[in-house]
């Protein structure tokens, strides 16, 4: 086991440890209810279901983009209501989307202080084709206790990325897929192009396309360029997907890397 991913294996081993709470966060940006439908179908036993828009995020506004983080209040509650307790319960975090949303659950459990959690290597897809145990049991409400200790220094707003993305000993990494990043393809926003200054680093690297972690060595190689900065922001289209580029980094040790949670959403609203 890993202090930031466990295997199917393990995870199958552990199914019945009280002091494990696992969470199924399977969503698609293009049909907000299929997660939970598919949670509903079939899930790891035990699991709980957290959305990406209700649960992992807060309202949208005009500016802050599309996924602002939560209210921490709130979220702190619904953590607790699904038996998490601060500092103390180990949780893994799942989805099929090679980490797109387990690594936004994993990295906002970290930023509020609770370092005891974990993605799931190889996500459904790996428990699936393990023929691990499956159910369509929703999983009872559990009383937990989760107080937020959020690591404000943790994140960026616009203003800040503004002012220190052209920083000699600053790097700004866009987590898009290349042809986003260049500006010749955009689904989502209303206005195509990235961040002047920052460079590509495509979150999907992280994974291989069978959605397991490449080995450490190559997690350490993605970024070797990076190291020597004093800071590294990173960003995506809306605070999602960068954070499998979050996890990369803390697997490759470098604990320097800051989250602008807005992304481009949050700053080509500003272009309009």
């Amino acid at each position: 086991m890993n202090n930031n991913f466990v295997s199917c294996q393990w995870l199958a081993e552990n199914l019945g440890n009280t002091e494990v709470v696992v969470i199924d966060s399977r969503f698609q940006l293009n049909s907000p209810s299929w997660g939970y439908e598919q949670y509903c179908n079939s899930h790891i036993p035990g699991a709980y279901y957290l959305d990406l828009d209700k649960d992992l995020s807060s309202p949208v506004k005009l500016h802050g983009g599309r996924h602002p983080l939560p209210n921490l209040d709130q979220f702190a509650t619904k953590l607790a209501s699904i038996g998490i307790f601060h500092s103390e319960t180990l949780v893994v975090a799942y989805d099929d989307s090679r980490l797109a949303f387990a690594a936004r659950l994993w990295w906002l459990l970290r930023y509020l202080g609770h370092d005891r959690v974990v993605v799931l290597d190889g996500g459904w897809n790996d428990w699936q084709q393990g023929n691990y145990p499956t159910t369509q049991d929703i999983s009872s409400p559990q009383q937990g206790s989760f107080t937020p200790q959020p690591q404000t220094d943790w994140i960026v707003d616009i203003e800040t990325v503004k002012i220190r993305k052209d920083l000699p000993e600053v790097i700004l990494v866009d987590s898009r897929d290349s042809d986003r990043y260049q500006g010749k393809r955009e689904p989502i926003d209303p206005i195509a192009g990235s961040i002047p200054g920052a460079l590509n680093s495509p979150w999907k690297q992280v994974t291989n396309d069978r959605g397991y972690l490449i080995p450490l060595p190559e997690q350490a190689k993605l970024w070797s360029s990076y190291r020597p900065k004093k800071e590294i922001i990173v960003y995506c289209g809306s605070g999602v997907t960068a954070c499998v580029n979050l996890l990369s980094l803390q697997l490759a040790g470098i604990d320097n890397a800051k989250l602008y949670p807005g992304g481009w959403s949050d700053w080509c609203s500003y272009l309009n």
